[in-house]
């Protein structure tokens, strides 16, 4: 393990320390929201508005305008989704998680190609349009605004916008020199798949409790 351990520290021999340490915190609170989105659990917003709030400082930072962005939406949509959660559909139990309406599928593709266009239009403003991990951050952005979006809509596709935005991920921030957060999305991906299973068996039935 030792020389694995060496090479992936080498990765960051270029960055300040502090950057490495909030990496791993934002990863380590990232994992933590991920996991108790699967466990339908309502600690899913707090935690991932810590690991957010410090991966849009950091992409600000490594120049990946189109992941910081969604990391700000993300905050913005923890709060939305934080709301729709603890919605009451009746005395005792809370919203369930169903599955998305043609309505709601007309949205998402309006959110994805909406996304899609703002981010390029942020690149060339920035001129930072110059490189193919560009292109592929503004692919996946489009995705996870999307996936985000029918999460806090407790809807169960949510987890398929997850899984494919996540396994393009793993390579680009390997590449970008971000192994740790390349491993944490190689372990989302996993989650996202026991996500949608779980999810699947919850279907349409309205929880008593929201912290599990």
């Amino acid at each position: 393990m030792g020389p694995i351990i060496d090479w992936v520290f080498s990765q960051y021999q270029d960055t300040s320390t502090h950057l490495i340490v909030l990496e791993m915190v934002g990863v380590f609170f990232g994992f933590l929201s991920v996991w108790y989105s699967m466990r339908e659990n309502i600690l899913v917003f707090p935690t991932g508005i810590i690991s957010t709030g410090i991966f849009v400082y950091i992409l600000i930072i490594f120049g990946l305008l189109g992941d910081m962005m969604i990391n700000a939406y993300y905050f913005a949509m923890s709060v939305y989704g934080w709301y729709v959660w603890t919605r009451k559909v009746d005395e005792e139990h809370f919203i369930p998680i169903t599955r998305t309406s043609p309505k709601e599928n007309s949205w998402s593709a309006l959110l994805f190609i909406g996304t899609v266009v703002f981010v390029v239009i942020v690149y060339l403003v920035f001129n930072k349009l110059d490189h193919w991990t560009a292109y592929v951050d503004t692919f996946t952005t489009a995705i996870f605004f999307v996936g985000m979006w029918l999460m806090a809509r407790k809807k169960l596709e949510n987890w398929i916008y997850w899984i494919i935005g996540d396994i393009i991920s793993i390579p680009l921030y390997w590449y970008k020199g971000l192994i740790f957060t390349s491993f944490q999305y190689f372990l989302f991906t996993i989650i996202a798949v026991l996500g949608y299973l779980a999810w699947k068996k919850s279907l349409n039935k309205s929880p008593r409790m929201l912290l599990k």
